[in-house]
């Protein structure tokens, strides 16, 4: 089961997990969150929240090597947004994609894994339509359309 792994910053920069009372690198706390637990990190003298901060850098780290996920383009996109008066509304859109994204990834595993006694062409299709059906459903909510708006694309 995922726990909560309190992480305290401390004036010389180095990190420290509560939970396991020991020193953690950035990698060690990524580890962490790979594994499905959450992380919160606080400065240790003043109890500001520092979690956002270490997750971009995080996040940055992981973009400088190997195979990027977040293109200049949509980074370039993304800084445009910033000040921009639908900046609240694409965060929230951007996490209700992610979340959409995350729960068609885990039903596509568990389909994969139930349809390998069913015709696999047939199963992917039959995945593809749930997923498109998801997609649109998501969207729709986002720009406040009704469903009865639907049939009069």
């Amino acid at each position: 089961m995922a726990e909560t792994h309190l992480i305290k910053k401390y004036s010389n920069r180095r990190l420290y997990d509560t939970n396991t009372s020991k020193h953690i690198t950035l990698d060690g706390i990524r580890s962490l969150i790979v594994a499905g637990n959450d992380v919160e990190i606080v400065d240790d003298t003043t109890g500001e929240d520092l979690t956002r901060a270490i997750l971009l850098q995080i996040i940055a780290d992981q973009e400088q090597g190997g195979r990027p996920m977040l293109d200049a383009t949509f980074l370039m996109r993304l800084i445009r947004l910033y000040g921009n008066p639908i900046q609240e509304m694409m965060g929230e859109y951007l996490l209700k994609s992610f979340d959409s994204f995350s729960t068609q990834h885990a039903e596509l595993q568990e389909q994969m894994r139930s349809s390998m006694s069913t015709l696999p062409l047939t199963a992917l299709q039959d995945i593809a339509a749930s997923n498109m059906k998801a997609w649109k459903s998501m969207q729709d909510a986002m720009l406040g359309k009704k469903p009865s708006d639907n049939d009069t694309e």
